[in-house]
């Protein structure tokens, strides 16, 4: 499940409590005090349907409208887009929930709608205006959230977007990723604490690609191979950066690159199989593979795994990161193994180095390794845009 705002009730304090994950841990606060007549199974209720609305209003921003393919009446994306314009509608279905009559009730096929009026009617039967009031400031304090986070602005409240999957990029987070990365291509920390991931992965493809080009220069491999042969210096996870490095070099963007991943593989967390033709064909080659290892006809596919995505369907957008930083790795690997020494003369024979010798060693190599990245990335700028 994806992170989002949670909510809870102390029993002991009589207290409603939200949280919410940040890149270094989790926060809380207080949101109001609970009237003491209500049972336990009332207040939770309470508490599961703000974390419901919760849930739908971050849903809004992991997937905007602007992925989906068509915006056509009656498509995924005019369904996105209707309910997005439903935060305008929270906070009356809060204050005024639709409420069984005669027997029956209206639902709304909006999630977000329906859980404000859920939260709504549970106000109704907890009847207690000072509750109502605070209920009302969170609400809208978690739509602000979502929002600024669609803006890029990832402060406060909106600083759990860190840890969300989403199908498109901002170019506000891109930047601000691509910028750090300029700094440091393999990495700072303040990437997994204040940037988008999505983005982040977005202008990590970008460097990687750079970095592979930097790579294959000394190396004299190609480009799209660079990180599977520094496999064989160290053991890295090279399959998804040879794969979005390959895509580049086909003419993908580093955005359509990443962001195709990423959409692919949230489909699958959402139970849809985006590409049945595309499964068809990675069985058929699976087959193929299979039976001129076995020398069958028609091999057994009994016991046989076959991932539907790349990525981690659990965290799709951090795991791609997290390749795409080790791939910059790799590249660093392989330039290292090639480039020329002659800059660190003055250090003497690398077989006479000490520990600190080699420390300084390795320290100018990163440098660089990174100068040349970030000077090769410049040249490349019009792709990240």
């Amino acid at each position: 499940m994806q992170p989002r705002t949670r909510y809870s009730v102390d029993l002991h304090r009589r207290e409603l409590i939200a949280s919410w994950g940040t890149g270094e841990g989790d926060l809380a606060t207080r949101i109001a005090a609970l009237p003491d007549g209500a049972g336990t199974s009332t207040l939770l209720g309470l508490a599961r349907t703000l974390s419901q609305l919760s849930d739908a209003a971050w849903r809004t921003y992991t997937r905007p409208a602007s992925a989906a393919p068509s915006l056509e009446p009656n498509s995924e994306g005019r369904r996105r887009e209707e309910e997005r314009k439903a935060f305008a509608e929270v906070a009356g279905a809060i204050t005024g929930p639709n409420l069984p009559s005669g027997g029956a009730m209206v639902v709304s096929y909006s999630h977000l709608t329906e859980s404000a009026n859920r939260i709504g009617r549970a106000l109704h039967d907890l009847d207690d205006s000072d509750l109502t009031k605070a209920v009302l400031t969170e609400s809208a304090t978690e739509l602000a959230a979502v929002e600024s986070a669609e803006l890029g602005n990832l402060t406060g409240r909106a600083q759990q977007a860190v840890l969300l999957s989403r199908e498109d990029a901002s170019p506000v987070q891109v930047a601000a990723a691509d910028h750090l990365l300029q700094q440091d291509p393999f990495g700072p920390a303040e990437l997994f604490l204040a940037v988008d991931p999505t983005a982040t992965a977005v202008a990590a493809a970008h460097c990687l690609a750079a970095a592979a080009e930097v790579a294959a220069e000394v190396s004299g491999e190609h480009p799209t191979q660079v990180v599977l042969e520094a496999d064989n210096i160290e053991a890295l996870p090279h399959k998804t950066p040879t794969l979005v490095l390959g895509l580049i070099a086909d003419g993908a963007t580093p955005h359509q690159a990443v962001t195709g991943l990423v959409r692919h593989a949230m489909h699958i967390t959402d139970g849809v199989l985006p590409d049945p033709t595309a499964l068809r064909e990675q069985l058929h080659d699976l087959e193929e593979t299979l039976g001129d290892y076995t020398d069958e006809d028609e091999p057994d596919l009994e016991d046989i795994e076959l991932r539907l995505t790349p990525l981690d369907p659990k965290r799709p957008a951090r795991d791609l990161l997290e390749d795409l930083l080790a791939g910059i790795h790799g590249c660093w690997l392989l330039h290292s193994e090639h480039a020329s020494l002659d800059t660190d003369e003055d250090l003497g024979r690398a077989e006479d180095w000490d520990d600190e010798q080699a420390e300084e060693h390795q320290r100018r190599s990163r440098d660089r390794f990174a100068q040349r990245v970030h000077e090769t990335a410049a040249q490349h700028h019009d792709r990240l845009i």
